[in-house]
């Protein structure tokens, strides 16, 4: 079988942490990507589930930052747990 270098660019980070979970995995990250490869082919679909994180919708990210203006502002109460705990 003939084979051929395939380049992929990713962030750093990213690549760093997918290499130590290969290593902890006893694999490499090109045996990885020819799993994913061969998977991808013999089902003619991608293997998992490709959707947006609805915590980075656009809603959520304003009601995000109210919060943080709300707590910046002064009006938010904080409580700790055992004074919430002595309130009942």
């Amino acid at each position: 079988m003939s084979m051929k270098l395939v380049n992929i660019r990713m962030d750093e980070d990213l690549k760093k942490e997918m290499e130590i979970l290969c290593n902890d995995l006893g694999i490499n990250t090109t045996t990885v990507f020819t799993i994913f490869a061969k998977k991808i082919t013999r089902e003619k679909r991608i293997p998992f589930s490709v959707s947006i994180d609805p915590f980075y919708s656009n809603e959520n990210i304003k009601a995000l930052e109210n919060s943080i203006n709300e707590v910046k502002d002064g009006k938010v109460i904080m409580k700790t747990i055992e004074e919430l705990e002595a309130i009942e």
